[in-house]
């Protein structure tokens, strides 16, 4: 059966994601867009994976038949464009064929809502009860008059190019080595380097869908190339996007990774401090504690959601927000789209160095320096469900951890122990995969490494 999970429908190509089941979502999504608005276009749009340009033509071709006016675009093109794109062409919504950050044999189907970001869990739920209920409708897409392709690029650099100070970046001269890890972002953060003169190698840019042999997630683990070019080209930072571009990871210069949490916070400082904006922070159960020490620091509202962007958007389409991000890099800002978006924080990490004037690694060691230095790892577990199931109803029973008292347990998404420091773990079964999430963030990176190793243990002693 198909199901969606956290952000849309993912499966193992060929296995469950096979050309059918690709035309049974299309047609449960068409079943809603005619539902609600049969009126206006959609658009498909698809990344660098195996066949997704097949996967997108169907897509399209189950639109058309359907009485659907659909845009495909031209070539591989990221998930933050194709949002920005609906929203700003007013269309009813967009099919997005990506697995975002998945091992190279899965693939999926994202939906993105009129405002021009992640389908709300109540529009999830409305398609999910049309899968199955009506006969596939398909057309040879080209034949219809319904149908034509489109390159939504233009628009997209010049919205961007009004939300970053791309002319203080050249003037600071930078060096930036700039990682699509083989994904739908090659050449967007590049295009706009080039033309403002800024100096910058692009790595893993060629069409691969087995990845290079890692995840397209920017993780330390997958980084390896990014890390061994920024420290052997001298460059004074390194800039990584995801497989369909809507996360961000980040190297210093002196090839020290920088995760999301410090990117997230980075970021809002950045948004508070230097560009005067207000508005509400959102945080997802996973992600940092330094966000909610930020937000208080300014005096902005926190918000804290289960695990999935589109908790976060559903918070940007009701509140004044004006940063909302997750622990897998995915981060939405103000006044662009309620959508993660890799390529323009990128340029927003290249825009506080060229404002400080002075290297990452300094300021974030001066932000360390004003909140507390904290320190966060993740680790995957592949289990069995029945072994998931039973590892989380132990993990919820415990008052001890690690010889570490347990001060809380809370339960918005998973058991997130809260130690009497105020630092945590949380294990979390994942929504789109067979495996266990343990998460941890401390105050030092030999706690972490400690804690994380024991809920290893723990677990596979489970087995």
């Amino acid at each position: 059966m198909i199901k969606f999970g956290t952000d849309g429908w993912r499966a193992v190509i060929s296995k469950d994601y096979t050309f059918d089941n690709v035309k049974i979502v299309a047609q449960a999504i068409a079943d809603y867009i005619k539902e609600i608005d049969d009126k206006r276009p959609v658009l498909v749009g698809y990344d660098t994976r195996f066949m997704s340009e097949e996967y997108a033509r169907l897509c399209a071709g189950v639109l058309v038949a359907n009485g659907i006016k659909t845009y495909l675009t031209k070539k591989p093109t990221p998930t933050p464009v194709v949002s920005f794109t609906v929203k700003n062409m007013n269309l009813a919504g967009a099919i997005m064929i990506t697995a975002s950050h998945n091992p190279p044999q899965w693939n999926g189907i994202k939906f993105k809502g009129d405002y021009g970001g992640s389908a709300l869990p109540s529009i999830i739920a409305e398609i999910e009860k049309h899968l199955y209920k009506n006969e596939v409708k398909f057309a040879e897409p080209e034949s219809s008059n319904l149908f034509s392709y489109i390159d939504p690029d233009k628009e997209y650099f010049e919205h961007i190019e009004k939300l970053v100070d791309l002319n203080l970046i050249a003037k600071s001269k930078p060096f930036a080595i700039i990682d699509p890890m083989h994904g739908a972002g090659v050449g967007y953060v590049k295009t706009l380097l080039e033309k403002y003169g800024i100096k910058h190698i692009q790595i893993r840019d060629e069409r691969n869908p087995y990845f290079g042999g890692v995840n397209p997630e920017p993780i330390y683990k997958n980084l390896g190339k990014l890390i061994d070019t920024v420290v052997q080209n001298k460059a004074d930072i390194g800039l990584a996007t995801d497989g369909d571009a809507d996360r961000v990871g980040a190297v210093d210069e002196k090839g020290e990774f920088i995760d999301s949490h410090r990117i997230y916070a980075l970021l809002l400082r950045h948004l508070v401090e230097v560009k005067g904006l207000r508005g509400g922070v959102v945080k997802t159960f996973s992600t940092t504690n330094m966000v909610p020490i930020l937000a208080n620091k300014y005096g902005l509202k926190i918000y804290e959601t289960p695990i999935g962007f589109k908790y976060i958007c559903e918070l940007f389409l009701k509140e004044d927000i004006l940063i909302g991000g997750e622990e897998s890099g995915g981060i939405g800002i103000k006044n662009h789209i309620p959508e993660r978006d890799g390529i323009l924080c990128s340029l927003l990490l290249l825009e506080i160095m060229a404002y400080h004037q002075k290297p990452i690694s300094q300021i974030l060691d001066e932000l360390f320096k004003e909140i507390g230095y904290h320190y966060y790892d993740r680790v995957d577990l592949h289990l069995p469900n029945e072994i998931k199931e039973k590892t989380l109803k132990m993990i919820s029973q415990n008052t001890e951890f690690a010889g570490r008292k347990i001060k809380e347990i809370q339960t918005l998404d998973g058991y997130k122990y809260i130690f009497e420091d105020g630092s945590w773990i949380l294990f979390r079964a994942s929504g789109t995969e067979p495996v266990l999430r343990v998460y941890t963030e401390q105050f030092t990176k030999d706690e972490v490494k400690r804690l994380l190793d024991e809920a290893v243990k723990l677990i596979e002693e489970m087995k």
